[in-house]
């Protein structure tokens, strides 16, 4: 027994700086969704313009994973973390340039190099929670950190609603009547909002990287010699391929899902519900992704994650397809329960492609997180669609999503390898 208590005393003080990155990266990209529609009437853009917020943070992830990994496997978690949360920093304090110039591309560029730095923490931190503990327990571990994360998440979009968005919509019609004096003025109003939250956030983030710098992180095992396994190593892993697929999917559904719930119940022209109303619907989404990750923790230690990923997977599909066929409240109600069947799904493809990688999992989580992508480019597709069928059609692209994750249920996280 008393090797037990070691362990966990040795492992706490890392697993609550490791969950407390995940609360802070979780609620500044869930503010994304609500900086969408904001930065849609700030800068004048169409739906596909404004899905480029999406792109820029997560395209991000997509560029620094390799190297963020490459960076890890030389100097380890532990300077992972500094270097990721000091750059995230860079990136949050961008914002206040990118506000004074009123320039779309330089709110983006704000975006991408604070979402680098977030890549790098989490290419960090998933496969350092794996370690911090037993390795049948790193699905629970994942999970919980998960749920810590989503809380985060549910917090960001009322908080941003307030921040960024008005009680009383102001129309497009009434914004066309300004004079061009007029028209100027609420544009920088509208552009300043954003000043004081990324202010305060790139101050927090430099806290929690003065945290990190003086507290004495374990080395994990692995660490020690570093992971020598070149790239292509990886290719002989099918599942862990098919998991790329995985993540792609997820995070493109889940991401273009809430980047257009907003603009989705504007389109119903419902009386009284303006875009801060309107954003209570983000709200209930991460609050049932919550949910869902706290029953995860117990229901991943008595079912198979394979089974509940195919059951997540089905019901993440109805919600959806019921959201498309129906209207009003009904619909964006189905649209905030897709949140509860998703809850979870990361951890079990993460553990599931992961599995048996052994001395490759350094190589491979960061592989795996290139299929972040699928926020950068799902959300553009949408808002095509949006732009030019219509917003309902959109949601197609996320059923399509849903389907692929089925399959990796059932067959594609089976473990095989090839030459």
């Amino acid at each position: 027994m008393q090797p037990k208590k070691e362990n966990y005393s040795r492992f706490l003080v890392p697993l609550i700086i490791v969950m407390a990155l995940m609360f802070v990266w979780n609620l500044s990209r869930n503010i994304n969704d609500v900086l969408i529609p904001h930065l849609k009437r700030a800068c004048q853009l169409t739906d596909f313009q404004s899905s480029l917020v999406q792109s820029a943070f997560f395209g991000a992830y997509f560029v620094v994973a390799l190297p963020a990994g490459w960076y890890i496997q030389k100097k380890g978690y532990r300077q992972g973390m500094i270097v990721g949360l000091l750059i995230a920093a860079i990136g949050a304090f961008l914002f206040y340039p990118a506000a004074e110039t009123r320039v779309y591309s330089f709110f983006l560029v704000a975006l991408f190099v604070m979402a680098a730095g977030f890549a790098i923490l989490e290419v960090t931190a998933s496969p350092y929670i794996t370690k911090l503990g037993s390795p049948e327990g790193a699905s629970s571990r994942l999970s919980m950190a998960a749920a810590i994360g989503s809380l985060g998440a549910t917090i960001a979009p009322s908080l941003a609603a307030i921040l960024l968005l008005h009680e009383v919509d102001i129309s497009q019609s009434t914004i066309d009547a300004f004079t061009p004096g007029q028209l100027e003025t609420f544009l920088s109003g509208e552009a300043d909002l954003v000043k004081p939250p990324y202010i305060v956030l790139g101050a927090l983030l430099i806290l929690i990287g003065l945290v990190v710098v003086f507290t004495n992180l374990p080395t994990i095992k692995d660490e020690e010699g570093g992971d020598k396994k070149a790239l292509i190593d990886i290719l002989k892993f099918r599942h862990t391929l098919y998991g790329v697929g995985a993540e792609f999917f997820y995070v493109g559904a889940e991401v273009g899902i809430v980047s257009f719930i907003i603009r989705y119940a504007k389109w119903f022209n419902l009386p009284d519900l303006t875009e801060q109303k309107s954003a209570q619907y983000i709200t209930a989404f991460m609050a049932l992704v919550l949910i869902g990750r706290l029953l995860g923790i117990y229901i991943l230690k008595r079912i198979k994650p394979q089974t509940v990923l195919v059951f997540c997977s089905i019901g993440a599909f109805v919600m959806v397809f019921l959201a498309i066929i129906t209207n009003g409240y009904f619909s964006l109600t189905c649209l905030s329960l897709v949140g509860f069947f998703t809850s979870i799904i990361y951890p079990i493809i993460f553990s599931l492609s992961m599995k048996d990688l052994k001395e490759y999992t350094k190589t491979g989580s960061s592989v795996f997180l290139l299929g972040i992508v699928g926020g950068a480019i799902v959300p553009p597709v949408m808002g095509y669609i949006s732009d030019t069928v219509g917003i309902k059609y959109a949601f197609i692209v996320p059923l399509i999503c849903y389907v692929y994750l089925l399959f990796f249920a059932i067959k594609g996280h089976v473990v095989k390898t090839h030459a």
